[in-house]
């Protein structure tokens, strides 16, 4: 349903049941799955893919131009994945030739004014708090929960399952499973709660707590704690995610706490 004081160009491609209120601009080379909701005076640019059973609420601008002045007018896009929730006054800048494409994915919560700088990738279920303020190329994995806002540096890597405090300051990789607060932004234990509810066991969840005692609370370097985790644990999914990241984070992990 298409109210009459929305602009659709002609070329853009909206599933039949999809609802545009009034004021809304949907611009040409976007496309727009069923069921989804553009609320009023949202903007959705050019190389916009919007998925399935969104809601975008008023104010909201999606696929402007990359903030970054080594973009040249290349194609690119915002690709948003199904049932994921796009509150007010958040922008969402498209990929540079760099990444092509800044991705969110399904079933996300991004609160209001949040900013997604281009060439992110925010994976499914991530819930982003009002007004964080993420940088260009910064990765988000799933189930990630990121306090009111946080500022999260170009090229920043989010594990999932992670919980950041508001008001974070990030300028380091937040490894997958933490909780993380403080000032400079440190390992504040794992995420046991959250873990909990999305069905991991205690096992599980007490081999990440020792993954991270070796990290973090014995005294060894990263590279003396990942030596003991890779011999002395048994591999498992979340070992070996563990590893992977530390192993190849470009901008270094978080610390523990120091008092």
């Amino acid at each position: 349903m298409h109210q009459p004081l929305s602009y659709i160009h002609p070329e853009a491609k909206i599933a039949t049941n999809v609802v545009v209120e009034p004021f809304a601009s949907i611009s040409k080379n976007v496309e727009i799955g069923e069921g989804t909701w553009i609320g009023s005076n949202v903007t959705i640019m050019e190389g916009a893919r919007i998925g399935k059973n969104c809601k975008i609420f008023p104010g909201a601008v999606i696929s402007a131009i990359p903030q970054d002045k080594k973009f040249e007018g290349e194609e690119s896009l915002v690709v948003i994945g199904d049932q994921t929730i796009i509150r007010e006054c958040v922008t969402i800048n498209r990929g540079t030739k760099d990444r092509q494409e800044t991705t969110i994915g399904s079933n996300c919560l991004l609160m209001a004014y949040v900013h997604i700088a281009h060439d992110c990738r925010v994976h499914d279920h991530v819930i982003i708090s009002n007004a964080v303020q993420v940088g260009g190329h910064v990765e988000i994995g799933e189930f990630a929960t990121i306090g009111g806002t946080a500022a999260i540096h170009q090229f920043c890597k989010i594990g999932a399952h992670t919980m950041l405090q508001g008001g974070a300051l990030v300028s380091k990789d937040v490894p997958p499973y933490l909780l993380a607060g403080r000032q400079p932004l440190s390992y504040a234990g794992v995420n046991s709660i959250g873990l909990r509810r999305r069905g991991y066991q205690n096992d599980t969840i007490n081999e990440i707590q020792e993954i991270y005692r070796n990290l973090y609370l014995r005294g060894f370097n990263n590279n003396q704690a990942l030596d003991i985790i890779q011999v002395k644990m048994n591999p498992s999914k979340e070992r070996d995610e563990i590893l992977h990241f530390v192993q190849n984070s470009n901008r270094g992990i978080i610390k523990g706490f120091a008092k």
